[in-house]
C-alpha cells in the first residue's frame, strides 16, 4: 500500500511539472503573459502584399510565443502569391521573423502560368500580371530548352528592330513564333535554329522589298520559305464634284 501511494504522488508530482509546460507549448495557457507583438521582415517585398501577410501569420501568432507553429505558418506563407521561398522564425521575447524570396518573373508560360528568371512555374491566381511580359509555352519538361531558343530568337531579329513576343513549343514537337511587327512565324520541328537564322537575316529584304506588313512566315521548306503579306485595305474614292447647271 506504501509502495502504491509513494507511486501515486510522484505521478502527481510529475504531472504537476508536465501539464504547465504542455499548456504553455499548445497555447492553452500564457499567450497573454508572452504575446507575438512584432512582425519583423527580411528582404525586400516588391509585390508580396504585406498586409496579407500579415493578416497570413496572425492566427498561428495568437497563441503566444511559446505555441507559435512555425512549420504550418512557412507553409501558409510560401503559398502567398508571388513567393518562392519563405522561412518562419520566432525571437524572444516577442518577435515574429518571416524571410521571403520573392519570384522574379521572366515571362508568361501559357494561359495560367508564370516563368520565373529562376525557370520555375508558379499559379498567375491573385497575380497582378506584369506589362511586356512575353507569351511563352511548351512542355513542363522542356523550359529549359523553350528559354535557350527564344533567347536566341531575340538576338537575331533584334538588330532588324523586331523583338520576339511570343514562342511556343507544341505537343507534336513544332516550334512557332510570333514578332513584334505582327508576323506569326512557323518553324517546324528540325533546324529550327538554323532556319530562323536564315529568315532573320532575310527579313530585312524582304519586308523592303515588300512595303507591306508581312502577316505569316513559314519556314518549314527545304530552300526558301512561304509568306503571306496583309492586303492594304483599297483608299476611299475621292468625292467628285458636280457643276452648277
Amino acid at each position: 500500500m506504501n509502495a502504491m501511494l509513494r507511486m501515486l504522488a510522484w505521478t502527481l508530482a510529475l504531472m504537476l511539472v508536465v501539464l504547465p509546460v504542455v499548456a504553455v507549448v499548445n497555447g492553452w495557457i500564457g499567450a497573454g503573459r508572452w504575446p507575438l507583438r512584432t512582425l519583423r521582415i527580411q528582404g525586400e517585398l516588391h509585390r508580396v502584399d504585406p498586409q496579407k501577410l500579415r493578416a497570413t501569420l496572425l492566427p498561428y501568432a495568437a497563441q503566444g510565443f511559446f505555441a507559435v507553429r512555425l512549420d504550418d505558418a512557412q507553409v501558409a506563407v510560401a503559398k502567398l502569391p508571388w513567393v518562392q521561398h519563405a522561412e518562419v522564425r520566432k525571437r524572444w521575447p516577442d518577435v515574429v521573423e518571416v524571410r521571403i524570396v520573392e519570384h522574379r518573373p521572366f515571362a508568361r508560360w501559357g494561359n495560367d502560368r508564370l516563368l520565373s528568371e529562376q525557370g520555375q512555374l508558379f499559379p498567375v491566381a491573385g497575380v497582378e500580371l506584369p506589362k511586356g511580359l512575353p507569351l511563352l509555352d511548351g512542355p513542363d519538361s522542356r523550359v529549359a530548352e523553350v528559354v535557350a531558343l527564344y533567347n536566341e530568337s531575340r538576338t537575331l531579329f533584334t538588330p532588324g528592330g523586331i523583338d520576339v513576343r511570343g514562342l511556343a513549343l507544341d505537343r507534336r514537337g513544332s516550334w512557332s513564333l510570333q514578332l513584334s511587327d505582327g508576323t506569326r512565324v512557323l518553324v517546324g520541328n528540325s533546324e529550327a535554329r538554323l532556319r530562323l537564322t536564315r529568315f532573320a537575316r532575310m527579313l530585312p529584304q524582304l519586308l523592303s522589298q515588300k512595303q507591306l506588313p508581312l502577316a505569316r512566315a513559314d519556314l518549314r521548306y527545304t530552300n526558301g520559305f512561304a509568306l503571306s503579306w496583309t492586303v492594304a485595305p483599297p483608299r476611299p474614292a475621292a468625292p467628285q464634284s458636280q457643276g452648277n447647271t
